[in-house]
């Protein structure tokens, strides 16, 4: 395929605004570490929604969509669909207590909510396990990704696409600090929505595909556009829609979809102006990302599944892919490459533009675990703020390193995903819990941390997994290792703190005069504190957690029903869209009055 002028103008020119923006901020963003990491807490709603948008548009999420549909149909896409829960519960119970928080970075709230050297340890590991081990493994699928569509549209081998893509984004990452990445986001936000819509309206309408109406019409198309699944279907109804909505979304840590928030995610809210601006910033990002977002996506793999039916005319049209590569994933680039001249420039500009917003986050937030809560806990506490953004820089560097190496290793973003949620299941309660029960301790993260990962390991990697779970010939059914590894894990940390010494009364206390989390799970803490002539209750005001889950709920609706509406509009259902648009919009009046009463307006 070969790229026009006009379209390499397109690319030139993004790649030289991206780079102005990082060479702009670099001196106030290297005058101290918050500045490099946090923007020194300055930052409003709207940008930092924009940035937690973009942040999430990766690469490999187009690539894991198309994946998805070609192998599960429309409503395959429960299994990330379902985390809009736990998005909801972030924006309208905890956003206003990591703001509260004030810590430079989440991991940082483990030596606030516990104490000793359980917690000191915590930290530390945590630092290298998500900052490094888990952050490496994500960034090395969105790079798997770029490697897929820089061998399919370009022709590029693998080591070519990372050092060209890496490159770019690890210098103005570096150099900019979190408020680069912001405000390179705010522009690439911008550029990627409108190469995926493009993309989407032309790919629809190009001859093989006939249009919407044809499309929607395909026999092999058909049967795949179904939003819920196929009751009928009890493996399938199991598997894409009853596990995600009832245990998935608080029972497992994913990136960017954290029970209780956290991650990047966090440190978007912790770099905002205030508490409001928190909660707006977060509420923003879950409409646009779950509402809007996905059906751009899912129109081009089901016009996917017209013109490349299975991986053998996948391979047929792109035989320099290699074996190792091949999957559902490629058919998204390969649908790219029908695009005309300059709309292939802005798609290609759009693919880069979700390739670094992502990447430079994850380094930025990567780093900041490396620096805050491993190099200046462990290695020299008396780093000059000089010597902190030096460290922050290096690690910017190694980190892109290791992630494209790994990526070369990989084959396909589904399997990534798979994986990291088995990593994470059984953990999420934990993240939800801890704010506001008083008995986790150090010792309950620790265990459900080390167990989760042990069991994953021995279900994935050994032959204990496949006697187990199968899909022929397991002892139990495929879809059960999910509920298995977080059955087991969630009865472990339970054991595990019942067994050990709550934190200290100091500690509790002091976290408790802080966030004021409330609540009944708080009351012993409250009622020793009252005996002791100890006053740790500043807020008076009614315990506002039942009435944010309200809210939370309310915003369910809101953004389920506007995401579905949305794609019966697109099939050209209109009775249920009518109805579904009248219930989001009754959603929405009956939350800004929930809103409201809960926090007040916010914007």
């Amino acid at each position: 395929m070969e790229l026009s002028t006009l379209d390499y103008t397109f690319i030139i020119v993004f790649f030289s605004l991206v780079l102005g923006i990082g060479f702009y901020v670099s001196k106030t963003s290297g005058k101290n570490s918050s500045e490099f990491f946090l923007s020194g807490r300055t930052m409003p709603w709207w940008l930092l929604g924009l940035s937690m948008v973009a942040t999430t548009f990766s690469t490999d999420t187009p690539n894991l969509v198309t994946d998805i549909v070609r192998t599960n149909g429309v409503s395959g896409n429960w299994v990330w669909w379902c985390f809009l829960i736990t998005g909801m519960l972030t924006v309208f119970v905890y956003a206003k207590l990591w703001r509260k928080s004030n810590v430079n970075t989440d991991l940082e709230f483990y030596e606030m909510r516990y104490g000793g050297k359980p917690a000191s340890f915590l930290r530390k590991f945590r630092a290298v396990y998500l900052g490094v081990i888990f952050n490496v493994i994500t960034m090395s699928a969105v790079t798997l990704a770029a490697i897929k569509i820089g061998s399919i549209m370009l022709g590029l081998e693998p080591w070519q696409t990372v050092v060209s893509a890496g490159l770019i984004t690890v210098t103005f990452s570096a150099l900019g600090g979190f408020k680069g990445v912001v405000y390179t986001d705010f522009l690439l936000f911008f550029v990627a929505m409108a190469g995926a819509i493009g993309a989407a309206y032309y790919l629809v309408n190009i001859p093989e595909v006939g249009g919407i109406e044809a499309l929607m019409a395909n026999e092999n198309v058909a049967s795949k556009l179904n939003i819920l699944p196929d009751f009928s279907n009890r493996k399938a109804l199991i598997t894409l829609f009853i596990i995600p909505l009832a245990v998935q979304w608080w029972s497992s840590w994913y990136p960017g979809a954290e029970p209780g928030g956290g991650g990047y995610i966090a440190q978007r809210m912790l770099a905002a102006k205030d508490e409001n601006h928190a909660i707006g910033a977060t509420f923003f990002f879950n409409i646009m990302h779950y509402a809007l977002r996905p059906w751009p996506w899912i129109l081009v793999a089901l016009a996917s599944i017209v013109v490349y039916p299975d991986l053998a005319s996948i391979q047929e049209a792109f035989p320099n892919v290699t074996a190792d590569k091949l999957g559902h994933d490629l058919a998204y680039s390969a649908m790219l490459t029908k695009l005309p001249s300059g709309l292939l420039g802005v798609v290609l500009a759009s693919l880069v533009a979700a390739y670094m917003s992502t990447i430079s986050t994850q380094l930025n937030w990567g780093s900041s675990y490396i620096v805050f809560d491993f190099y200046k806990q462990q290695i020299n506490p008396n780093a000059s703020e000089k010597r902190l953004v030096a460290v922050g820089r290096i690690s910017t560097v190694v980190l892109m390193v290791f992630s494209a190496a790994l990526a070369l290793l990989l084959q396909n973003a589904l399997q990534l995903f798979d994986i990291l949620l088995a990593f994470g299941a059984g953990t999420g309660l934990i993240f939800i819990l801890r704010w506001f029960w008083w008995r986790i301790n150090a010792w309950s993260e620790i265990t459900a941390m080390f167990a989760s990962g042990i069991i994953s390991i021995i279900l994935k990697l050994t032959p204990v997994g496949a006697y187990l779970f199968a899909t022929e010939t397991g002892v139990l059914p495929d879809w059960s290792e999910y509920i298995f590894i977080v059955v087991v894990t969630t009865i472990i940390w339970l054991a595990a703190t019942l067994m050990t010494q709550p934190e200290s009364n100091d500690t509790l206390r002091s976290f408790y005069t802080k966030i004021q989390p409330g609540g009944p799970g708080w009351s012993k803490v409250v009622s020793d504190a009252k005996t002791d002539k100890v006053e740790i209750v500043k807020d008076k005001e009614k315990w506002s957690v039942p009435a944010g889950i309200t809210a939370m709920l309310l915003g369910v609706v809101l953004i389920y029903t506007i995401m579905f509406a949305t794609g019966y509009w697109i099939y050209g259902r209109t009775t249920q869209a009518i109805v579904l648009t009248v219930v989001s919009a009754i959603a929405g009046v009956l939350l800004v009055k929930a809103w409201n009463r809960l926090k007040g307006n916010i914007l």
